[in-house]
């Protein structure tokens, strides 16, 4: 992929100072402005290519909508619930966190957690401050042979997983995406939700905050576990019902909570902070020195890497970038985008596309059909505005346009020896096709509508394409209407058949002004500069 021009990056809450320190180095500029409002931010944003938050920071749709350069949001952190991040897709906006920076912190809390509430810590300590020596009080319970279910077996739930084996902890666990022999290899069994509640002495949450994830842990399945179950939550405010869990505190059957974050932050409602049997912490899952530097680190590293075309780490949403950090990715990118372009300008009739068709042929373009749908659909999508669209957005702006989309790949050739993408489109029930490779590194047209030319055509300069049947005056009069507004013809391309109406390439110094003055030489004609 070609590297993006990020020169201009605000950072807006308390990041690492090696965060700033890497990013000038690299040539970026960086202002950093904390505690600012929404309003002060919505204004501030547009100066901007790139922003850095962490937690604090409400990156919504109006801030989005605002920032008119915006390239990149980068999340000192995990989890992007802070970043309307559907908002920055539709404007093309990278939105990247950094997945690995605070794992051992968070791991390592919720280890704190499990042991605090096994042995009653803090409230001991808080005992002993008040001038108390309570020892039956706080009878605690041992951890060894005890069963621990993680809901979440993403990096912190196998941290959390490999530590608590240590106290002799059966670990069991639950996670849609990790294969149950992966986290086998690791010591902890897979089962669904109904045969995980009813076995856990604990159970830690690991997952991020989405509908399928909001109250997990709720009355009912409160009612499924081990009556005196105790629960830790440091992913995210919401996964564990609230209410749910007070009822269940009080009932008793639920014996503890430890909780590192809320629905609320800072909670309003101290209902269970101030219970007994809850221990409660101001989302302190990252804070510590060493995930501070990480973080700001891995996410400096990761923005600059991606500005020099070297990799994509981190990106959510836009992981069709993640291949397209290659050398020779970027000329089939240009492919792409060009035949998009070639279509839109030689399709005949004005009305939406229905449907759009890309199929890559060769096994080295295997994994290449996604970035190159995106790019196609970027030349067919284009319009000349500003805020356009790219890779990023690409596919989401043509399904909300109502374009069907469809990806095919084919290792074999069909009858070309070498890799080829081939775009066709549906309009108003008729349907255009163009095909098109990389030779001599340097996207080429093969083949448009039915006209196979003879010499690939180049695909750069300014190029015209006409339609219209052979005849031996049809090169002399299209030359001669070019001559005559003062347009050179840098490069001929013909259609290998020579029967009926047939497309033809162009190659001019320029584009020309009208279009009209080929009406009575041609059938159709379209001219792109790529």
């Amino acid at each position: 992929m070609a590297p993006i021009e990020i020169r201009h990056i605000l950072i807006s809450e308390n990041v690492d100072p090696c965060c700033k320190k890497i990013l000038q180095e690299n040539g970026i500029k960086v202002t950093e402005k904390q505690n600012m409002s929404k309003d002060e931010l919505t204004a501030e944003i547009k100066e901007y290519d790139g922003l850095v938050v962490r937690s604090a920071t409400k990156v919504t749709a109006d801030v989005i909508n605002a920032a008119s350069n915006l390239k990149i949001i980068g999340r000192a952190g995990t989890g992007v619930d802070n970043v309307n991040v559907d908002a920055a897709t539709k404007r093309g906006i990278i939105v990247m966190n950094t997945p690995s920076g605070n794992t051992i912190s968070a791991a390592e809390l919720t280890c704190t957690l499990i042991m605090s509430l096994s042995r009653h810590v803090p409230q001991a300590v808080m005992s002993m401050k008040a001038g108390n020596w309570d020892r039956k009080k706080f009878m605690g319970a041992e951890l060894y042979g005890k069963t621990l279910g993680i809901v979440g077996l993403g990096r912190i739930g196998k941290e959390v997983a490999t530590r608590m084996q240590s106290f002799g902890m059966r670990t069991i666990g639950y996670d849609p995406i990790t294969p149950p022999e992966v986290s086998a290899s690791w010591g902890v069994e897979q089962m669904s939700l109904e045969d995980l509640w009813p076995q856990c002495d604990y159970i830690t949450v690991h997952t991020p905050l989405m509908p399928s994830t909001t109250g997990l842990l709720n009355d009912a399945s409160f009612a499924k576990c081990k009556r005196g179950v105790k629960v830790i939550n440091c992913a995210r405010g919401g996964i564990i019902d609230e209410a749910a869990l007070l009822r269940a505190l009080e009932t008793g059957q639920c014996g503890g909570a430890g909780l590192d974050v809320f629905v609320e932050e800072p909670p309003k409602d101290r209902a269970l902070v101030n219970h007994p049997n809850v221990i409660s912490c101001p989302h302190l899952g990252a804070s510590t020195k060493e995930a501070q530097a990480r973080c700001g680190q891995d996410i400096a590293q990761q923005i600059v890497d991606m500005v020099k075309g070297k990799a994509l780490v981190g990106a959510v949403n836009a992981q069709v970038l993640a291949s397209t950090f290659s050398p020779e990715s970027h000329q089939w990118i240009k492919l792409g985008e060009s035949l998009g372009s070639v279509l839109k300008a030689c399709t005949s009739s004005k009305e939406p596309y229905s449907g759009v068709q890309i199929t890559t042929l060769g096994e080295c373009l295997k994994k290449s059909t996604g970035f190159l749908s995106s790019a196609v659909l970027v030349g067919l999508l284009t319009d000349g505005a500003k805020t356009g669209p790219n890779l990023v957005n690409a596919l989401t702006l043509a399904q909300e346009t109502g374009i069907s989309v469809t990806r095919n790949h084919s290792d074999g050739g069909e009858g070309l020896n070498h890799a080829a993408c081939v775009v066709e489109i549906s309009v108003n029930g008729s349907r255009y096709k163009a095909a098109g490779a990389v030779q001599a590194d340097a996207p080429v047209l093969m083949e448009l509508n039915g006209s196979v030319f003879r010499q690939p055509v180049s695909l750069s300069g300014n190029l015209l394409f006409f339609k219209a049947s052979a005849n031996p005056q049809l090169l002399p009069s299209v030359t001669g209407v070019l001559a005559a507004a003062g347009v050179e013809m840098e490069s001929f391309s013909a259609s290998a058949a020579r029967g009926g109406d047939q497309w033809y390439c162009v190659g001019m110094s320029s584009l020309l002004s009208d279009l009209g003055s080929l009406k009575s030489v041609v059938k159709e004609a379209a001219q792109i500069s790529v």
